[in-house]
């Protein structure tokens, strides 16, 4: 069975900001792009991420910003969710919920530095959670 994940903004910028290898954002992406996963996307979700990341106070580069971005959407699957009609404290993560509550029937997590956004799901899981998770399927 195929793993799928919706990975929030925040471990996107986390792994683009930090300079350590071995940081588990970073290694994430490096498995998003070793096909370890198929990233879940929506219209919303990609709006929001390259409004984040093109925002001048994380300096990235264009250039990269526009190859993730790529590489993103050519690597996902694009989910037009139901809306859930949740309650999240930022409701701006919505979107994020609505994408993996749509793929419940699969194997689905939403990767997020901000757990306590969400509700306590065993699916809503931080970027070592979901390395845990992708090297026990590898094994």
């Amino acid at each position: 069975m195929r793993c799928y994940a919706v990975l929030d903004t925040n471990v996107i910028v986390s792994a683009l900001l930090s300079s350590k290898a071995d940081a588990a954002t970073v290694q994430v992406l490096q498995k998003l792009f070793s096909d370890s996963f198929c990233p879940l996307i929506s219209k919303e979700i990609m709006a929001e991420y390259t409004e984040v990341l093109h925002r001048a106070k994380f300096h990235f580069s264009p250039a990269i910003v526009e190859d993730l971005l790529f590489a993103i959407e050519e690597k996902a699957e694009f989910v037009v969710p139901t809306p859930s009609g949740a309650i999240l404290p930022d409701m701006k993560d919505l979107p994020f919920y609505e994408v993996v509550m749509e793929k419940q029937t699969d194997e689905a997590y939403l990767v997020t530095g901000n757990q306590k956004h969400f509700p306590a799901e065993p699916f809503i899981v931080t970027a070592r959670e979901f390395l845990e998770i992708l090297d026990g399927k590898e094994k």
